[in-house]
């Protein structure tokens, strides 16, 4: 297996969209001071309709009692993040038998299922044991981890949810582990997909997307949930990959669209239909570059779409410019904008709970 610290020798070649995503920040955000005792009427109408705020991490969860010591992140705060954390793999299914097709789906424990069954993994892509220098093995197998909400609480939903990298890591552990403990609070099921990267493409990650959602559909009594309430999200690569689902890899599209070879199954009778994606610090498009062309955006028919982003990323101006374009064309779209906030935040900065209600009203809404 790879050395996760020689992965990070590598980066001097990727962007800055790829380094910022890995680095967590671009220096601290100084974000959690409150408004200004004048600020007028006006001012406080403008920052509502901007989505402008003041960041927080109030709200910030630290890892769970009950989340068992290999899904512990720790304090899920910006600061807190070492390299060692942002490279950190999640735990694989206990055994090569533990799919998605065939394994006894347990709802309250953590459960991580492979998303294909051996040897039947749909791709285009020659990934051979000589080929090194990636996060992942040649052998790797894309796999969802499901996380059992906090006794007590009524399931409203789930959410699938997707690291960013910059296609060469998974931060599960910056990124979905902390968000996934805030969303379980508010009745939101975490389904969490570590989905192939580099040297794959964005394509067949985008089947790994589609065979998660076609899961949870399929599951969807044993979780509690009504199998049109799933959601898509994901950070920075992680976002791009779920657009790339919803672009052209979801409803009745199947594996066979990139693999002629590969041999459907029960699972693939199911749409991969998301009624919602959340883009945090992310955008439809490809790695560094958002898409404006209207038409691809159209034929896409998106869901409604939550955008969480900070005034010092990078491409800042990127994700306005999506938002504004979406909410021209009739896309229902929500932002939060964190005054001061860099690229690369994960759960911190106090968004979750109202991307949380934002989900759970649309959710409430498609009833």
């Amino acid at each position: 297996m790879t050395d996760p610290g020689k992965i990070l020798q590598h980066l001097s070649g990727l962007t800055l969209a790829a380094l910022l995503s890995l680095s967590g920040c671009a220096g601290q955000a100084g974000s959690q001071t409150q408004p200004a005792e004048g600020e007028t009427m006006q001012e406080n109408q403008e920052s509502t309709e901007s989505g402008l705020r003041e960041g927080t991490s109030g709200e910030t969860l630290a890892a769970p009692a009950d989340f068992p010591p290999a899904y512990d992140y720790g304090s899920g705060l910006m600061g807190d993040w070492s390299q060692d954390l942002q490279v950190r793999r999640m735990p694989l299914p206990e055994r090569a038998e533990d799919t998605v097709a065939h394994a006894e789906v347990r709802p309250d424990e953590f459960q991580a299922l492979y998303l294909w069954e051996e040897g039947n993994v749909p791709a285009v892509t020659a990934f051979t044991p000589g080929m090194t220098g990636y996060f992942d093995p040649y052998d790797f197998r894309p796999y969802v981890t499901s996380i059992p909400l906090p006794e007590g609480v009524s399931a409203r939903g789930a959410v699938v949810l997707l690291a960013g990298g910059a296609y060469r890591i998974r931060g599960n552990y910056t990124d979905t582990l902390p968000t996934a403990a805030q969303l379980r609070e508010y009745g939101l099921r975490p389904f969490i997909v570590d989905y192939r990267l580099q040297p794959y493409s964005q394509q067949e990650g985008a089947l790994d997307v589609a065979r998660a959602v076609r899961f949870i559909r399929q599951n969807a009594e044993t979780y509690g949930i009504d199998p049109d309430d799933i959601a898509v999200m994901g950070y920075s690569a992680g976002g791009i990959q779920a657009g790339q689902f919803l672009m052209g890899y979801d409803e009745d599209v199947s594996g066979t669209i990139l693999d002629p070879s590969y041999q459907p199954d029960e699972l693939d009778a199911l749409r991969a239909y998301a009624a919602a994606d959340g883009m945090i610090y992310s955008f439809y498009g490809r790695l560094s570059h958002g898409t404006l062309d209207q038409a691809a955006l159209a034929e896409a028919d998106l869901p409604p779409t939550f955008f969480v982003y900070g005034t010092e990323d990078p491409f800042y101006d990127q994700f306005e410019a999506q938002y504004r374009l979406l909410s021209e064309m009739g896309i229902a779209a929500g932002r939060i904008v964190l005054d001061g906030w860099p690229h690369g935040f994960g759960g911190d900065g106090g968004w979750v709970r109202d991307y949380a209600a934002w989900l759970t009203d649309l959710f409430s809404r498609n009833a």
